[in-house]
């Protein structure tokens, strides 16, 4: 319960900075990206203190060495959720967490099983990874459409940007028998 309410408090205190002014918060996927990366924080910090046992505990018996298992997926999550917040690394960060739900899904089929609340039963548990996977998968198609639009329009990421005066569309690099500043169109 406690991830769910750190994606959805994290999220809307995004959207109402970006609503007061903060014009980088207003998008949807931009708020996400920073619940997703507080979620993800608290998740992954899990994986190492205050619930390291309950976790190692959750990982069906059919796989080996649960608490490598858990370590890793922990470090997966935790720099992952630190990759969501520039928009370079985002789909990337957002690609990996949206494969580490799927594929840690069994872990929480099997701690349904031993369910000591209703939140942990298998019904509310498959309803927040949704959540979660609708999050993720938002910012994953945000921003490959961001960067699909940016190639359509022959543009680079913003911090990959080439500053130079060469005007749009021309290059200042030389060819094979051009003099310099006289690349092609």
């Amino acid at each position: 319960m406690e991830p769910l309410i750190a994606l959805v408090g994290t999220t809307c205190l995004a959207l109402i900075i970006g609503a007061c002014g903060v014009h980088r918060l207003r998008r949807l996927s931009t708020a996400l990206r920073g619940g997703l990366a507080v979620m993800f924080l608290l998740t992954g910090g899990a994986h190492f203190i205050g619930m390291r046992d309950e976790l190692v505990a959750m990982v069906p018996p059919a796989l080996p060495a649960p608490g490598l298992l858990v370590t890793v997926t922990g470090i997966a999550e935790i720099v992952a959720a630190l990759a969501l917040l520039p928009r370079r690394t985002a789909a990337p960060a957002a690609g990996l967490l949206t494969f580490l739900l799927i594929a840690m899904f069994p872990a929480n089929v099997y701690a349904a099983d031993t369910a000591e609340t209703w939140w942990d039963e298998l019904i509310p548990r498959t309803l927040t990874q949704l959540v979660f996977l609708a999050a993720t998968t938002t910012v994953l198609v945000d921003r490959g459409r961001a960067e699909l639009s940016r190639r359509r329009q022959g543009l680079r990421p913003p911090s990959d940007a080439p500053r130079s005066p060469a005007t749009p569309g021309r290059s200042n690099a030389a060819e094979p028998g051009r003099p310099p500043g006289t690349g092609r169109v």
